[in-house]
């Protein structure tokens, strides 16, 4: 492979403030930058969100983009964001302050080798986290189907 992975995502919210605070209070995010992206360009919120990846915050005053919902796979060429969870410690920390924030019903799902936890973020942008499954079975692997771990 020639990459290392993701290196950002990009937004629009018409709330960077809000946005970003749920980004630091529920995965610890740290804010690099705030402010123009350029002179007299709109506002860009960096986000580190793990040693790597970035979610780029563009405040766009009058853009509703962000007040609109779709279905899965009816959201444009870009359908969600997958975060990776240090570890399943991290997992279940992220997944008790969604819970907190209201921003996820807690159901985590087996993806085989990896479970997942969705949330919509405060622009009810679908989300999800992910970390390694501790219980799998490479002999049994099981795809879209509730953990036992957190039933």
């Amino acid at each position: 492979m020639l990459t290392n992975g993701l290196d950002h995502v990009a937004t629009i919210t018409n709330d960077g403030d809000r946005l970003t605070q749920f980004y630091v209070d529920v995965f610890d995010a740290e804010i690099e930058s705030d402010g123009p992206e350029f002179p007299g360009g709109p506002r860009m919120i960096i986000l580190n969100l793990g040693p790597a990846t970035e979610l780029n915050v563009f405040e766009i005053a009058d853009n509703h983009e962000a007040d609109r919902q779709t279905p899965m796979f009816g959201r444009g060429r870009l359908d969600h964001l997958g975060l990776a969870a240090t570890d399943l410690e991290s997992f279940e920390e992220i997944r008790r302050r969604l819970m907190a924030a209201g921003a996820s019903d807690g159901v985590v799902t087996e993806f085989g080798r990896k479970i997942s936890l969705f949330f919509r973020d405060p622009d009810l942008m679908e989300c999800e986290v992910l970390c390694a499954n501790p219980d799998v079975d490479p002999d049994d692997l099981h795809f879209a189907t509730p953990s036992a771990r957190y039933v």
